[in-house]
């Protein structure tokens, strides 16, 4: 998904279709919280004048993320839609208006790092698998604790250092 800025201007006329599938690699150095994620699939087209270049694309694919309560594996479906627009010469053209302009720099635009940070922007912070748990409750003891439950007699009992205190307390209370 990379092109020179001279393979792009002989787009001009007829247009640029996008139909590819690219393997995002890198994107677990950026989110490790992402264990897996499918080569994704980037349609689209591409309007093309002698100054800029206008992406419009639509990416899918599938994510694997941790589930929030079990941390299991829970693939997530995505279908994003982005515009991106790449300036040639920034001397010519520039609009104060828009938004998200990219500046090619050298003699290339490269779709690729933008298409991983809409994934990365798109990314849910959680998410909670909808397939029930065959899980067994938490232990009752682990590496230097354990479940201590109450006694449901012992709430009644009175510390006896301070049973002189409670008698005076249930003195007050009968008059």
């Amino acid at each position: 998904m990379k092109w020179s800025i001279q393979q792009l201007r002989s787009f001009q006329r007829k247009g640029l279709e996008i139909d590819e599938t690219i393997v995002l690699e890198s994107i677990h150095d950026f989110e490790p919280e992402i264990r897996e994620i499918t080569p994704v699939h980037v349609t689209g087209s591409a309007e093309i004048n002698q100054n800029r270049a206008v992406f419009h694309l639509k990416m899918s694919g599938e994510m694997t993320l941790p589930c929030s309560v079990t941390l299991q594996d829970v693939r997530y479906p995505f279908v994003l839609h982005s515009t991106e627009i790449f300036m040639f010469d920034p001397d010519h053209g520039m609009d104060a208006n828009e938004e998200d302009i990219h500046l090619v720099e050298g003699n290339t635009v490269d779709l690729k790092p933008y298409i991983q940070e809409n994934i990365l922007l798109e990314k849910p912070l959680k998410v909670i698998s909808s397939e029930p748990t065959d899980n067994p409750p938490a232990p009752p003891s682990g590496n230097g604790w354990e479940v201590v439950e109450e006694d449901p007699d012992q709430q009644d009992k009175v510390d006896p250092r301070m049973a002189g205190l409670a008698k005076l307390l249930n003195d007050n209370e009968k008059k």
